[in-house]
């Protein structure tokens, strides 16, 4: 499907200004999206039985105090986007952090891992600086139940206190994607973990991460995360250190950015985080794999320096990885993100990059924020 430019919001001040401006702008599509991942979840196809919503929200409600622990900033921005919009605060958990918080409620209730749970297609990719002319980018698709790409969004943010965001996004979502103006980036992937817990999920780590000054800080923030569920964490800065963790609430294994691109998809790769892993669909794993070998063939081949370019037509290559909906699962690629910190470049496509162009967005050059 064609899609016009990708939406954008722009937010400033404190968190509470911040969130209440997110909740007023989407409020009717927020109370939309999150009847609709609520209903995902009492269904049972995605968290291993079905449950009365009351139950769903009561579940949600006992993460709460996780997410305000880790990050009472984000927490009160959370806070006042769910108040502005209409939803309660469980609910904003749900509406978010929905992939984790299926790994909790699957933990909580002694569900099974359903084959059904398939918001796992993310294809990502971090690219050191020895293969990008000396400016290393960091990049993926996102892929989600259909559902979903009507609301995605790129949110501008500009905090109080801290440095600015570009972050790609969901309505309701406090984040998903991301680029700091002191130039470090994070990406993502879903893992289907089996030991989720009352934790924080993963938009309000992903934009924790997106407050530090460098890729090493942010991965100390990851390590000491009470996690919710599984996801795997992409850290690039401006430097050039990046690093890839398979990150389960019981498990967190690094894998350090080397001369070569590395890629990643939605199995778990590492020894330590494999006996964490859910069980998958074999279709499933079948196709995560041919993502990685794909995404790694199309990256790796060939001489000369990768560039934005290169690694939009990585997203857009049609037989594996940018993906378009078909039953049972519905899973599409709802968009793409191509950041280069160095250069404070950050380019959003909304919908797949098959049949959509990229928009440029830019923070100020990584320059200007380091002697």
């Amino acid at each position: 499907m064609r899609r016009p430019p990708i939406r954008k919001l722009d937010l400033a001040g404190s968190p509470e200004a911040m969130g209440n401006a997110h909740g007023r702008a989407h409020a009717a599509e927020i109370r939309r999206y999150a009847r609709d991942r609520v209903g995902l979840v009492a269904g049972g196809l995605w968290s291993g039985g079905p449950l009365e919503r009351g139950a769903v929200l009561e579940l949600a409600e006992a993460c709460l105090p996780a997410h305000e622990e880790f990050s009472p900033r984000l927490h009160a921005e959370m806070m006042a986007m769910a108040s502005a919009a209409g939803i309660i605060p469980a609910e904003a958990v749900v509406v978010g952090g929905f992939t984790d918080f299926v790994d909790t409620v699957r933990a909580a209730t002694g569900g099974p891992h359903p084959a059904t749970v398939t918001e796992d297609d993310c294809t990502a990719f971090l690219v050191p600086d020895e293969r990008a002319a000396g400016a290393g980018m960091l990049g993926q698709t996102w892929d989600m139940h259909d559902i979903a790409t009507d609301h995605v969004i790129l949110a501008c943010l500009r905090p109080d206190d801290g440095p600015d965001v570009l972050v790609f996004t969901t309505v309701g979502c406090v984040g998903q994607i991301g680029m700091n103006s002191a130039g470090v980036c994070v990406a993502i992937n879903n893992l289907n973990g089996n030991d989720g817990r009352f934790g924080v999920t993963w938009p309000t780590v992903v934009r924790e991460l997106l407050t530090q000054p460098t890729a090493a800080d942010a991965l100390g923030v990851l390590l000491r995360a009470d996690l919710a569920g599984a996801h795997n964490y992409l850290i690039l800065d401006a430097a050039g250190q990046g690093f890839n963790v398979e990150a389960m609430p019981s498990a967190r294994p690094v894998q350090a950015l080397e001369t070569e691109p590395l890629v990643h998809t939605n199995h778990v790769t590492h020894p330590a985080a494999l006996p964490y892993e859910g069980e998958r669909a074999l279709e499933l794993m079948a196709n995560s794999r041919r993502r990685l070998e794909v995404a790694a063939n199309l990256l790796t081949g060939g001489d000369g320096p990768v560039d934005p370019e290169r690694l939009m037509e990585v997203t857009r290559e049609p037989t594996a990885i940018c993906q378009w909906p078909a039953e049972p699962y519905r899973s599409e690629t709802s968009g793409a993100v191509i950041m280069r910190p160095r250069t404070g470049d950050f380019w959003a496509c909304w919908g797949q990059p098959a049949e959509n162009d990229y928009d440029h967005f830019s923070l100020a050059p990584v320059s200007a924020h380091r002697p």
